[in-house]
């Protein structure tokens, strides 16, 4: 029972509350998962988006687990999964109170410790087993402190003095000039019809012969066409001007108040993307993020705007319900959007514009992941796109029922 409800799969005509179910099989796992926990005993929220979610109950591999509400029989499938769970989640909790110990011991105060430890801490679990049955359990700890806060090639202080140094903001502001001096502005393709056909089975069978085409057709460059025209990247939530505008060097940054991406400096993108730098010279980083600034969708690869495009076309239901589409129906299964829908003066109204404005997020989230993807060199495969367009979906809906929670929980004191 939990909550006063009593969880069973003996009524198979009925669904379940995919939270509730996590929360019970979490209870069950006692006091060894604490430092895991918040004050009510149940998963902390970055426990369940970097640890249950993915280590565990892995939503991709078992889709049938991934739904905001699942059948009876599923049910029992997910308690059984994370009871198995149990003891490397309870070495988990043991190995990030070690963490922290050795990150306060060597004065750290930079990053979420939750961010940082959670995933290498379940590693360590799988590893070493218990701290408790490791030789030099906090000498482990402190090498693993040591190993993730080394300076890895370029600083984010380094950054910056290279971006005002007065030496070379003459140059670096002419090169962006020169950039944006030699965009076009394009004109609007109609959709490709290779995406409306890689959409329609990229989720089961994609198509790497048909996606590379679209590449090679450039059908994401063509794609962005119609972001030339006023207020259309706005609608898409890239950006809150009417008109697109190159920008500014920059020289100051802050992930809580950083613009929409099509919005920011040059050194708020890289700021922003900074932990997935693979460079190590500050000058041709910043060099190739003007040139990406004034490239369509303002990505660097073909294969990225081609992502972009068929995150537009995907996205469509999230907006506009006659659109449909596999994103739509996994959207709207999430009870906190039909609640949200439901009761709109129930909730604060930011959150309801969070609900609203979904497709302008998923844009924004994609976009970022896929600049990201630019920064680490990492390439795109055909079979992995529907993960990644899923996944954006799934990010967002864990961060809007995040914020809803919190606000119905302060909400009722």
């Amino acid at each position: 029972m939990l909550g006063g409800v009593t969880i069973s799969s003996a009524d198979p005509g009925v669904t379940l509350p995919r939270g509730m179910v996590i929360a019970q099989a979490w209870a069950d796992l006692g006091d060894a998962v604490a430092p895991l926990s918040n004050a009510s005993g149940r998963p902390l929220a970055r426990t369940v988006k970097l640890l249950v979610d993915p280590l565990v109950l892995r939503p991709v591999q078992n889709p049938h687990l991934a739904g905001s509400a699942v059948a009876p029989e599923h049910a029992d499938e997910l308690r059984m999964t994370i009871a198995a769970a149990g003891p490397a989640l309870a070495a988990t909790a043991a190995w990030f109170l070690l963490l922290k110990k050795a990150r306060r011991k060597a004065a750290i105060t930079d990053g979420h410790p939750q961010d940082l430890y959670f995933q290498r801490c379940y590693e360590l679990a799988h590893q070493h087993g218990h701290p408790e049955s490791t030789p030099d359990a906090a000498g482990v700890a402190t090498a693993v402190i040591a190993d993730l806060h080394a300076p890895v090639g370029l600083t984010v202080a380094e950054l910056r003095r290279y971006v005002t140094d007065p030496a070379n903001q003459p140059e670096l502001t002419r090169l962006l000039r020169t950039a944006w001096a030699h965009t076009r502005e394009q004109a609007h393709v109609p959709a490709d019809a290779g995406v409306t056909g890689f959409l329609a089975t990229c989720a089961t069978d994609p198509d790497p012969a048909l996606f590379a085409s679209l590449v090679a057709r450039a059908a994401g460059t063509g794609g962005a066409g119609e972001l030339a025209q006023p207020g259309v990247a706005r609608n898409y939530g890239l950006t809150d001007r009417t008109r697109i505008a190159p920008p500014e060097l920059g020289d100051t940054a802050s992930k809580r108040t950083l613009p929409k991406p099509l919005d920011r400096s040059v050194f708020e993108r890289l700021f922003a993307a900074f932990r997935q730098v693979v460079a190590d010279d500050a000058a041709t980083l910043v060099r190739a993020e003007i040139d990406r600034t004034a490239q369509p969708w303002q990505l660097a690869d073909e294969a990225s705007r081609v992502v972009m495009v068929l995150g537009r076309e995907a996205s469509a239901g999230l907006a506009d319900e006659k659109a449909g589409g596999l994103l739509r129906s996994r959207w709207a299964r999430e009870a906190y959007v039909r609640r949200v829908l439901r009761m709109p003066s129930a909730v604060p109204g930011d959150l309801l514009a969070d609900v609203h404005g979904v497709r302008g997020a998923y844009l924004r989230r994609l976009w970022v992941r896929l600049h990201g993807r630019e920064l680490r060199d990492e390439p795109l495969a055909a079979v992995e796109l529907w993960s990644l367009l899923d996944g954006v979906l799934r990010s967002v809906i864990m961060d809007q029922r995040d914020r809803l929670r919190s606000a119905l929980e302060r909400a009722a004191g």
